[in-house]
């Protein structure tokens, strides 16, 4: 009977040790996780307090002043120096033309001859007018000497008794009618030689002058051309263009005008022309802005003594101008847009302050403000998101170039 029992005794103790071995292998389980647990739970707090202590390390950049002039580009065109479009001053056919689109003239050089015979058979007429106008003159002048003299004996005589008062009268209205012929036809003498300067005058109108040095831009007539000369209606000639000193014309908005002012420096550029800057002044302003558009006419006079510019070209212009009011340079990196507006933080004792500043011009890796910094301030670049005003911050040091 006791060896009947051996099995199951042994049976037994097994089970025991699979249960022993199994509780065992339960509290393991549960001791290890609640180690893992409290090991996990030590790193979350040590991270939260290093978090917690964490000064960030950034960059920085100095804010410094804008230099004393400002500049600004801006489109422009090339004008003329002087332009005059030549009409016909005499009426007639052209006889001779002597230039012609882009003939380079002088100041009284013959553009063309206008001939008209009839104007000559009145200057021919006018003349013989004149002159029997003062042949006539000349004998009046010798009648009224002569009533002159016959009024003065006459007078002593009438006096005395020897001549009637009647005749004495008579003798003295004959010469005072004498003396008014006489100024009558000194003015009618006079009033003829007006008439003929102005056929002469017109006569000179037949040679078309050159008013000034330049350029022929534009010819509207040939030789045998019929040209009427009217105030409002004369026939058009030719256009004429002084192009050695060239004006360039361009419109400088409000917030630039202020500054401009004759003599301030200028840079005219032409796409066509990539390689060549022409050197110029403001010339002239008008002094008024345009309300419509709020901008200030300006001209530049530059030199084109060798030709290479041309009337009614595009180009920009570089102008140079003196700032009224101070303004600030800030990288473009620091600038933080957000729902506050444009914003920079400023490192002041480790401390990131922040700061409102307002944009003037963005100059695209360069912002300049007029107010909300002053020159030297370090002011973050790429500031971290996370990044608070009054947080405290370190500043990075810059690696030198070897």
């Amino acid at each position: 009977m006791v060896e009947a029992d051996l099995p199951l005794r042994a049976s037994r103790s097994g089970r025991r040790l699979l249960g022993l071995s199994v509780l065992l292998l339960l509290a393991g389980g549960l001791a290890m996780g609640v180690w893992r647990h409290y090991v996990l739970h030590l790193e979350v707090r040590a991270t939260a307090e290093e978090h917690r202590d964490f000064v960030p390390s950034v960059r920085v950049a100095a804010v410094r002043a804008s230099s004393g002039t400002m500049s600004v580009t801006l489109p422009a065109t090339t004008s003329p120096f002087e332009a005059a479009d030549i009409f016909a001053r005499a009426s007639g056919y052209i006889e001779r033309r002597n230039v012609d689109i882009g003939s380079r003239v002088k100041a009284g050089d013959l553009l063309a001859v206008i001939t008209a015979p009839e104007l000559d058979h009145q200057i021919a007429r006018a003349e013989a007018s004149l002159g029997q106008a003062k042949a006539t003159h000349r004998q009046t002048k010798e009648t009224r000497e002569l009533g002159q003299v016959t009024w003065a004996r006459d007078a002593t005589l009438v006096n005395q008794g020897w001549v009637t008062r009647q005749q004495g009268d008579t003798d003295r209205l004959n010469y005072a009618a004498q003396q008014q012929a006489v100024r009558a036809e000194s003015a009618a003498i006079q009033s003829q030689k007006a008439r003929l300067a102005v056929l002469r005058q017109q006569k000179a109108y037949q040679q078309v002058i050159a008013p000034f040095d330049g350029v022929v831009t534009r010819r509207n007539i040939d030789v045998g051309s019929l040209v009427q000369a009217d105030a409002a209606s004369g026939t058009f000639m030719f256009t004429l263009t002084q192009n050695d000193v060239l004006r360039i014309r361009l419109y400088v908005p409000q917030d630039v005008a202020i500054g401009v002012k004759p003599g301030v420096d200028a840079v005219v550029r032409v796409p066509e022309i990539p390689d060549r800057v022409f050197a110029g002044k403001v010339a002239r302003i008008a002094d008024a802005l345009d309300p419509a558009t709020r901008t200030l006419q300006t001209e530049i006079d530059v030199v084109n003594s060798e030709g290479e510019l041309s009337p009614g070209i595009y180009c920009t212009v570089e102008l140079k101008v003196p700032r009224r009011t101070p303004s600030l340079i800030v990288p473009a990196a620091a600038i933080v847009f957000d729902r506050d507006g444009l914003r920079v933080l400023v490192v002041e004792d480790g401390i990131a302050r922040s700061r409102t500043v307002t944009e003037t011009r963005d100059f695209g890796t360069e912002v300049e403000v007029s107010d909300g910094v002053k020159e030297g301030d370090q002011v973050v670049l790429t500031p971290p998101v996370n990044l608070e005003d009054g947080s405290k911050v370190q500043i990075r040091s810059t690696p030198t170039a070897g």
